[in-house]
């Protein structure tokens, strides 16, 4: 009698010790799953931690490139209006190195001359004040703007200088003309002046479209007076 009562019982333990074996790899799948989970959850917090670097880098970009602007807007603001207060050793153009222009329909009695000579922003500027008492040309329509592409284009230049320049910090940044003219019309190629690394304006001389430069860069340059 004994022994007819065990025989189900160690069936049962023999049963059970193979259910348990069976099912070992799929608790070891549930392990390694859960390990796989922390691991996910590490690189989500090192994806987080990488976002936020880029945003500082990013941050100092703009912020070195506000102060550039900043620093620009202060050398432009320190130029004389008084001509015999310019710089001494400032040359003023030969007249073979410029090209009288046509005048703005907007102002007959304005006049235009590009000059040849490559010049950094505010030396081309100093040159307008200085030898025409003018500024650097300021654009407020397309007609305007495509008389001075045309005559541009005749040059051996990718780009001319005209009077745009970035002022400002941050949200309070703006695009000024050097003679104080309203901001009124745009002409920027594509992708600026987002994309462009400079706080000063120049025009491009095959299609007239408008990029941010960098203000030390050398180029022709053209004075309205």
């Amino acid at each position: 009698m004994k022994c007819l009562l065990l025989l189900p019982l160690l069936l049962l333990g023999t049963v059970s010790a193979l259910f348990l074996e069976n099912d070992a790899p799929h608790l070891e799948s549930l392990e390694t799953e859960a390990d796989l989970g922390q691991d996910l959850d590490g690189s989500g917090e090192q994806k987080s931690e990488l976002a936020l670097t880029e945003e500082v880098i990013q941050s100092k970009g703009e912020e070195v490139e506000a102060s550039a602007c900043q620093n620009t807007f202060e050398d432009e603001e320190a130029m004389e209006p008084d001509p015999a207060a310019l710089d001494k050793d400032l040359q003023c153009p030969r007249k073979e190195d410029t090209v009288q222009l046509h005048g703005s329909p907007e102002c007959k009695t304005c006049r235009y001359v590009l000059v040849r000579s490559p010049m950094t922003f505010s030396n081309a500027q100093n040159v307008c004040r200085r030898c025409y008492q003018g500024n650097l040309v300021s654009i407020h329509n397309d007609h305007f703007n495509y008389l001075i592409q045309r005559s541009a284009s005749r040059l051996n230049q990718a780009q001319v200088w005209i009077g745009g320049i970035l002022k400002g910090w941050f949200l309070w940044k703006k695009y000024c003309w050097t003679d104080g003219s309203s901001w009124n019309f745009e002409y920027w190629a594509s992708g600026e002046p987002r994309s462009g690394s400079g706080c000063c304006v120049a025009m491009s001389t095959r299609a007239g479209h408008w990029r941010r430069i960098q203000c030390e860069t050398h180029l022709p340059f053209v004075c309205s007076f």
